[in-house]
C-alpha cells in the first residue's frame, strides 16, 4: 500500500493531506476524509488506510494547514470556529480539498465520495450543499446546522449520517431540521441514529462521559459496515 504526504495550495497557503492507494496507475474511485477539530491526526490516517483496504483511494484532507494541529480543547475550538464562523470559507477549503485530490494519480473523479467526523462531518454536509458533482457523502458524529448566509446550491450527492442519540452537541431535533433539509431539496438521504451512543463515538481516545464524547464499539462497527455498504453501492 502506497502512503504519501501530498501538498496543495489555497489562496498561496501550503497543505498537507494523506493519500492511501494500492497501485498509482490504476484508476480507481477514491475517498476523501475531513477531519476533527484538532486538524488530520493519525486517526484520520488509519481511516485512509481502513478505506484503501476495501479497494479504493483515499486522501485525507487538511481545513487548516500545514502543521497546523490543536493540542488543547482550547486551540481545537480556536481552529474549528474560524471556519464554522465563516462558512464560506469553510466551504472554498472543502472545494479545494476535493479538487486536489481530483489531480492525485489514478483517481477515477467521475467516482468520488467523502466521509468526515465531527467537525470533518460538517465539512461534508456542506461540501454536499455546496452542489459540487461527487456520488456521496457520509457525515460521522457530525454537526448538522445549514449555513444561513449562502445560497441554496442543487445537491447532487447522496448523504448518509451517522449519529448518537444521546450526544450533547447535536441534540434530537436537529436530527428532524437535516432530514426536513434535506427531503425539502430533493436528496436521497439516510441518518442512522444510535441510542445510548455519545458523540465521538468512532474515537477509542473518547472517554469524555462530561464532555459527552464516548467510544461505542458497537455504535462504530455498525457505521462503518453501513458505510462500507454505502460506498459499494455508490461505486
Amino acid at each position: 500500500m502506497n502512503k504519501k504526504l501530498i501538498e496543495y495550495t489555497i489562496d498561496g497557503k501550503i497543505y498537507e493531506g494523506y493519500f492511501v492507494s494500492h497501485d498509482d496507475k490504476e484508476l480507481r474511485p477514491t475517498v476523501l476524509i475531513s477531519h476533527a477539530w484538532s486538524g488530520i491526526s493519525d486517526f484520520e490516517k488509519q481511516k485512509a488506510e481502513d478505506i484503501a483496504a476495501l479497494g479504493y483511494k483515499a486522501f485525507a484532507i487538511d481545513m487548516y494547514g500545514k502543521g497546523i494541529r490543536g493540542k488543547t480543547v482550547e486551540e481545537n475550538q480556536k481552529l474549528m470556529s474560524i471556519l464554522t464562523n465563516d462558512r464560506a470559507l469553510l466551504r472554498t477549503r472543502i472545494k479545494a480539498g476535493l479538487a486536489a485530490t481530483k489531480t492525485l494519480q489514478g483517481v477515477d473523479s467521475s467516482k468520488i465520495a467523502a466521509i468526515g467526523f465531527c467537525f470533518g462531518g460538517l465539512c461534508v454536509l456542506d461540501l454536499a450543499r455546496s452542489g459540487v458533482p461527487i456520488k456521496g457523502v457520509a457525515s460521522f458524529h457530525g454537526f448538522f446546522n445549514a449555513p444561513e448566509n449562502l445560497p441554496n446550491e442543487l445537491i447532487k450527492a447522496k448523504v448518509i449520517a451517522f449519529h448518537g442519540y444521546d450526544d450533547p452537541m447535536v441534540p434530537p431535533e436537529e436530527i428532524n431540521q437535516l432530514g426536513k433539509e434535506m427531503n425539502d431539496a430533493g436528496v436521497d438521504w439516510q441518518i442512522q441514529a444510535y441510542g445510548l451512543t455519545y458523540h465521538a463515538f468512532t474515537n477509542p481516545a473518547a472517554q469524555n462521559p462530561t464532555a459527552g464524547a464516548v467510544f461505542s464499539e458497537t455504535a462504530n462497527k455498525r457505521s462503518w459496515q453501513t458505510l462500507v455498504n454505502f460506498l459499494e453501492e455508490l461505486f
